[in-house]
């Protein structure tokens, strides 16, 4: 339900963009439903599936961002991401993860590359929910919780694929290229460090297909529109997890 406000922003957005001079600077994709104008404000919604490992379900994830041009140069904005479904066999989880970013760009017509401090804030204590679920003490140990509900270490893992407890620091590279007149490929690697001392690692390439371009309409009135496939790969480490988790996502992104 927390997407639905973005939505209607974007409808809203369509409206008052009626009747603009048409747009003809830069219009380049970026990672995470974003675009370089460098003018103007942007809203991207997402949504798609978080598959962990063979021992773990796949969930639900859905994602939005919403980002301003302060300079041509920089913008910044917030990203909030929400997981949810049946993690393993015992519970359904609920998740969500915020990120505060600014962005600083290099860019050309057809190409921009930016750097990005990130701050981010989670409800990571997954374990408290699910005690929740079943109507128990929230303040039991892990160990405990272990040996009373029969839980594996390698259950509990499925868990610690979401978590980066609470508050994190972070640095985001990345960047965008159009390839002709409806395509661009985009492209990030994210590392986050939380002040519980774990560190996560998020590479995330996609490819995007311009509707500006291909809409009479969109190009008149919007600065930009672009529809997205990407994918990420995420490695946790100072935690006992191993391999790559994956995410694939299908969404689009609105410029004015």
């Amino acid at each position: 339900m927390k997407i639905v406000p973005l939505i209607l922003l974007c409808l809203v957005i369509s409206v008052f963009a009626a009747e603009k001079t048409p747009y003809d600077g830069p219009n380049v994709p970026l990672p995470r439903q974003n675009v370089f104008t460098g003018k103007g404000m942007s809203v991207g919604l997402a949504a798609g599936v978080f598959a962990p490992t063979e021992d773990c379900d796949c969930i639900g994830m859905w994602q939005a961002q919403g980002d301003f041009f302060y300079f041509p140069w920089g913008s910044g904005g917030l990203e909030a991401r929400f997981f949810g479904g049946n993690l393993d066999e015992r519970v359904m989880v609920r998740f969500q993860r915020y990120r505060l970013k600014a962005k600083f760009y290099l860019h050309g017509n057809s190409w921009a590359l930016f750097g990005s401090p990130v701050l981010g804030l989670e409800n990571t204590d997954i374990s408290e929910f699910r005690d929740e679920m079943h109507g128990e003490d929230v303040d039991d140990g892990l160990e405990e919780d272990l040996e009373d509900k029969k839980i594996t270490v390698e259950e509990y893992e499925c868990e610690k694929m979401l978590a980066l407890d609470g508050f994190s620091v972070g640095f985001e590279a990345g960047g965008g290229l159009t390839l002709g007149k409806y395509f661009g490929l985009t492209g990030s690697a994210l590392y986050e460090y939380s002040f519980s001392e774990v560190s996560l690692l998020t590479v995330s390439p996609g490819i995007a297909f311009n509707m500006r371009n291909a809409w009479g309409w969109a190009h008149e009135n919007l600065n930009s529109i672009w529809i997205s496939v990407e994918v990420s790969a995420q490695r946790y480490f100072k935690r006992d997890l191993n391999g790559w988790f994956k995410t694939l996502v299908v969404g689009f992104q609105l410029g004015i």
